[in-house]
């Protein structure tokens, strides 16, 4: 990860969906970061047997560059880790190192991107499609955001607000076991196939592909794409449950 680290107190946490937590960090002095990159976060993790170890992971910003704040999210589990994550309270400090990451957007090329994301996956997307919606920027975007449930779907509602302040901004939610929700669905339902990535690609010319989600979805969306093609520029990102 990045050379660069920082002390930084949480201000704020907040549930995006169930049992997935947000957690706002004050943002330090010339932290300069690209959408789509990550933060390692490094947590005390008190061992009976062996003193206290320092545990770090890396963790996707959900926050965009133009925000004044740090903004990571992640599904609760019941780990070392997310237990030590999960006690933090506003006021507390962390040291987080970085930027690093290469799940960018290139510079140099207005080419439209597809999103393809797996539950908490989606964070990197977030940032990016907040900074280019505050941008105004003319890339075409497109998001295909797989979950199980409308409950699992973090930050859905702010996606849903972006599509509509963002022309450029095309967003396709589905969800794969919609039976076991408690609320009403009309969407896209079932795993992202040919067809709901067809709808993304729709208009655009040469789309770049980012893929971020649980290892095994990742590798079967790599596999559907070549089948279908696209195998020129694909970037991807795995996302553990650590």
């Amino acid at each position: 990860m990045g050379h660069y680290t920082h002390t930084v107190t949480l201000k704020a946490r907040r549930e995006v969906a169930e049992r997935t937590l947000a957690f706002h960090f004050e943002k330090p002095e010339g932290f300069i970061f690209k959408p789509g990159q990550a933060i390692d976060l490094n947590l005390s993790i008190p061992d009976p047997t062996a003193g206290a170890g320092i545990e770090l992971h890396t963790l996707s910003l959900v926050s965009a560059p133009y925000q004044d704040e740090i903004i990571i999210a992640t599904r609760m589990r019941d780990t070392a880790y997310k237990r030590a994550l999960r006690q933090l309270v506003p006021g507390s400090p962390v040291t987080l190192e970085g930027p690093a990451g290469m799940l960018t957007l290139p510079v140099k090329n207005e080419r439209p991107a597809v999103l393809i994301a797996g539950g908490i996956g989606v964070a990197p997307f977030i940032s990016m499609l907040r900074q280019a919606t505050y941008e105004r920027s003319s890339r075409g975007f497109a998001l295909v955001y797989s979950n199980r449930r409308p409950e699992d779907a973090a930050y859905l509602k702010d996606l849903q607000t972006m599509e509509r302040n963002n022309p450029n901004f095309r967003l396709i939610p589905t969800m794969t076991r919609v039976k076991d929700s408690g609320q009403g669905w009309t969407g896209e339902v079932g795993p992202i196939d040919e067809a709901k990535i067809e709808q993304a690609c729709e208009g655009f010319s040469e789309p770049l592909f980012y893929l971020a989600g649980p290892p095994d979805m990742v590798e079967s969306m790599y596999a559907l794409l070549e089948d279908m093609g696209f195998d020129g520029y694909i970037r991807s990102e795995e996302f553990y449950g650590y």
